[in-house]
């Protein structure tokens, strides 16, 4: 029985040499990354900057409602969006 084979540490001294003259040879030139935003994508952000505004001036509305005392909730469609969440499974 042998306990120190040598031909084992020489195989793993070649490995061990091996891998760093990988890493010293010259790597060829990374590409950059690039992102390029279709036509569509942009008219869609476009749209959703107008969105943004009209919601704006919509919540800037229903602020001045709510602190004056004018707003009012219609119940009959407070119901109709309530109501799936309140019927049980079984029915």
């Amino acid at each position: 029985m042998k306990l120190n084979e040598i031909g084992r540490i020489a195989g793993i001294q070649k490995y061990a040499s091996g891998n760093g003259h990988r890493s010293e040879q010259a790597s060829p030139a990374r590409r950059k990354d690039e992102v390029s935003i279709s036509p569509e994508a942009k008219e869609l952000l476009e749209s959703q900057r107008m969105n943004q505004a009209e919601l704006a001036q919509r919540l800037s509305e229903l602020k001045s409602s709510v602190s004056a005392g004018t707003y009012s909730v219609d119940a009959g469609k407070l119901a109709d969006k309530l109501l799936p969440y309140l019927k049980s499974p079984s029915e």
